[in-house]
This record gives structure tokens, sequence and C-alpha cells, in this order.
């Protein structure tokens, strides 16, 4: 620090100071970055998809009892999506999940200090400027000397101080720092949109299987009142001699049997409603399901099947390996911007004085202007594994990029394969039941007339309870796979209104 009467004066050396600033910064920003420039993947899959189940599933015909659906290439898929299926009680769930689920909160919580951190990360390469106010009091202790004694001094202190530095972005580190930054918001943008999908689809998936789970208790349920009916029958024929102890003892097993089927399935619907509550962000306590009955459902349809090209853009879970990917190639830039030299810019400027009044006076200023240069010599090797580490975590990130998007290929292509064979699943099973049922009617009829023995109408009660069963889980995959669909292509999240995503809605259009 230098008084004001010494060497240049202050306000022009600060002048100075501050145009060279505005003078660098310009510069600095038309330098290029250091460190490998991102550029989104381009993915050429037009056969991405198994072809087989992309040809066969593109229309699948209608038959008795049997809704047709179409699947079409490049249709759109809706934001609510879930509204497809029709059911108000369905939406009202999605509706209050997306509200209140814990998973969500955090999601959001988390993206928003991403964004904060990206913020301040911007402001790292920006001049910064900060003012320093200071007051002391000092007492110096006695010095004794032969013959003569100093009385102590007391000495007060006050100062006002601004302080100017500004480190040149020469190599692109903090810009690299930024482009990192941002990345890291969109991972976490995504990571946002695929909780989102991941709660919508899986209320939709539990709440049908809940109305499978019920249909299959009241099924149950009705086959077990009619074997105890048809145990009443036999105790009575046995009571006649028509029939024999065993019979008895066989039909007996036979309701205690569909007790056992009966139990597991009351168990299993009170656990899926469990898992409702879950994703309503309550405890079961506080839940309240409604009923949900296949009858209120509609199946869509009309299905989607996004190109392949487009899917990568639509999938939250690419576009978030995407985005790390994205990181860690701005942080590899980083590293190799730590290796190369640095300058730093600096002033000060302020006023020293033992009263606050005489901060104000031109004699007690004080002002410096500094640079300085820096570059490591020798670190022992730790800068260049640094970078050679951070290269190979960037390899890493690419490599579960092609790794998510593999996965996501495979994950259309299964359920385009069951989607498929739902609708032949469904047909065959009505037609099973129907025979089944005939053929319990039957049996039945002649083993009271003494036609047939016991042992035809137990094996047509298994059968028949085996089909009744089968056609419910039936009817349930069909709209389970479409849920599946959905989800598999991206759940339409850039079609939904709000401002974030109708921003990613327009990367996702940059990206095809």
């Amino acid at each position: 620090m230098y008084p004001i009467e010494r060497g240049l004066p202050a306000r022009a050396a600060m002048g100075r100071l501050c145009l060279c600033i505005c003078l660098v910064l310009p510069a600095v920003a038309g330098c290029a970055a250091v460190g490998p420039d991102w550029q989104r993947p381009g993915v050429k899959m037009e056969q991405g998809y198994d072809p087989s189940a992309v040809s066969q599933a593109g229309r699948l015909a209608a038959s008795p009892g049997v809704a047709a659906q179409s699947v079409g290439i490049e249709r759109d898929i809706p934001g609510e999506w879930w509204t497809l299926f029709h059911s108000p009680v369905i939406n009202d769930l999605v509706q209050r999940a997306l509200r209140n689920n814990p998973d969500i909160d955090a999601a959001q919580a988390t993206l928003r200090q991403a964004q904060e951190l990206a913020q301040a990360e911007h402001g790292r390469g920006l001049p910064a400027l900060t003012a320093t106010l200071g007051s002391s009091r000092q007492k110096q202790p006695q010095s004794y000397q032969v013959g003569s004694r100093t009385p102590a001094l007391l000495y007060d202190d006050q100062s006002a101080q601004l302080d100017l530095s500004y480190t040149p972005d020469f190599w692109g580190a903090y810009r690299r720092s930024v482009e990192q930054a941002r990345a890291q918001v969109d991972y976490q943008h995504f990571q946002l949109e695929a909780a989102y999908l991941a709660i919508s689809a899986g209320v939709v998936t539990t709440a049908i299987q809940l109305a499978s789970t019920q249909q299959q208790v009241q099924a149950q349920e009705q086959l077990i009142a009619f074997e105890q009916k048809q145990l009443d029958t036999v105790q009575r024929q046995f009571e006649l001699g028509a029939a024999t102890g065993s019979d008895v003892a066989t039909q007996q097993a036979q309701v205690a049997q569909a007790y056992t089927v009966l139990m597991p399935l009351r168990t299993q619907r009170d656990v899926q409603r469990h898992q409702l509550a879950a994703y309503l962000g309550v405890t079961p306590a506080e839940a309240t399901i409604p009923d949900i009955h296949f009858d209120t459902l509609s199946l869509p349809g009309d299905l989607p099947l996004s190109l392949p090209s487009a899917l990568i853009a639509q999938r939250p879970d690419v576009r978030a390996a995407e985005a790390l990917w994205h990181a860690q190639t701005a942080a590899l830039g980083v590293s190799v911007a730590q290796r190369l030299p640095n300058i730093t810019l600096s002033a000060a400027y302020g006023s020293d004085a033992s009263r606050p009044s005489g901060l104000f006076s031109p004699t007690n200023v004080l002002w410096s202007v500094a640079g300085k240069a820096m570059q490591s010599l020798f670190d022992g090797g730790q800068l260049k594994h640094a970078e050679t580490a951070q290269r190979h975590q960037m390899e890493a990130a690419d490599a579960a990029w092609r790794t998510q998007v593999v996965a996501a290929f495979q994950n259309v292509s299964d359920v385009l394969s069951a989607v498929r064979d739902d609708a032949d699943n469904l047909h065959y099973a009505i037609e099973a039941k129907e025979a089944a049922g005939r053929s319990l009617s039957l049996a039945s009829g002649q083993f009271r007339l003494g036609g047939v023995s016991y042992l035809s109408v137990l094996a047509a009660q298994q059968t028949y309870q085996t089909a009744v069963i089968g056609l419910v889980r039936a009817q349930a995959s069909r709209y389970i796979d479409s849920v599946a669909l959905y989800q598999a292509l991206g759940g339409g999240w850039w079609n939904r209104a709000d401002a974030d995503v109708a921003q990613a809605g327009r990367d996702r259009e940059e990206a095809r």
C-alpha cells in the first residue's frame, strides 16, 4: 500500500485497471476453452427395435371379448397419458401422487440446488469486489530504559478499503465449470422427469393390478361358494349311499384348497393398497383408496411408437446419462486448464486514520495495483494424473450412456412383444374359461345323476378355477403392458404445460 502522493495517482491507477479488465473480458470470452467440446451424440438407428415385434404389433385385430389396438409410428404421447384409460379414479390417484410424493419433492429440491450452484459457478468467472471497514484500539507495553521510564502508548486505527480482483479465463476453466454446472442442472431435471414417470406409471400399474387382484378375489370367492355347494351335494349323496366317504373327504379338501388360494390373493390386495398409499405419500392408515373395477377402464386403442432417433431424446434415463456425459466432458476441460498458467489482477483503494473523520482526508488514502502469474512447476504429477483420471471418467460416462441406449431399445422391444401377444393370450383365455365352464356344468349334472365319478367333477372344478384366474390376469396384462409402453417411450413429459418442461421439449426437438 502506498500513500496517494507517491507514484501514480490513485484514481488514475484504479481507472486504468478497470479499463484493462473491461478490455480483457471480451478478449477472454473470445478465446477457445481448452478440452473437448461437447456435441450431442448422433444416433442413426432406423432398426433399433425388434422388427418382428414392430410389424406384428402394428395392428392387433379385435375378436369376441378382445378390443382392437393399433401401434402407430411417430404417434405422439400426451403429457397426461394416463387419462387415456378414462378412469376418474386413476386420474385422481396420479394427481395426488404427483402433488404429495416425497420422492418428487426431493427431486425438485435437488434440481433447485443444482440451479443455484450453476448460478454460483457463473459468478466465479467475474471480477470480485469486496469492501472492508475496520476499527481497532491497541496498547503498546511500557519500555524501560536506564534512568527513564517511557509511558505506555495507546493507538486508535480506523480503516476503509475496496479490493478488486480478477483472474482472466484465458484457458476456459471457468467457462468449462459453468458448462459442467449447467449439465448437472440438466441431469437433475431429467432425474425429476424420471421420478414423475416412475411414480405416474407406478400408480397406474398398481391400480390396475389392484383391480385385477380384487376381481380374482371375487372369482375365487364365487368358486368357494360353488365348491361348498358341491360339498353339500356330496354329503347328501353319501347319506343316501350314492357317494363314498372318500368322495366327501376329497371335496372337503377341495374347499380347503380353494381357501389357500384366496388368502394370498387377499394379502396381495392389501399389499397393493399399501403400495398406492406409499405413492400418495401417506401411511396406509391415512390413505383413501377407492375401489377400481375393470369395467370402469378403457383400453387405449391407439398406442404410440416413437422413431428410434426420437426415443433417445425422449427417455429421461437416457437424457440423464447424456447430461452426466456432458458434465464429465466439461470437467475434463477444467482439468486441462488447471495445468496451464494463470494470471490474477488485483487492486485496492482505501483510507487509514486514527479517527473516523480522518478517513475522508486525502492525505490518508492508500492504494495498490498488482498482477500475479502462477504456473505449477512440480507437483509430483498430481495435475497430470488428475487429468488422465478425468478422461477415463468421461469415457465411463460415454459407456454408461450407450448402456442406457441399448437398454431403452430392449425395453421398448420387450413391451412391443408383450403387447403383440396380449390380445392372443386374452382370446385364448376367454375360450378356455368358456370351455371349462361348460365342462364343469356337464360334469356336475352327470354326477348328480350318477353318470360319472366324483373325480371327473373334481378335475373340471380345478380346470375352471385355473381358467377364471387366467382370464382375469390376461385382461390385466393388456392394460399393464399398455402402461409399460407409454413408460418405455418416455411418458410424454415434453408435452406438459409447465415452463421448465417446455424448454426441455425444445431441447428434445433439437436432439431429434
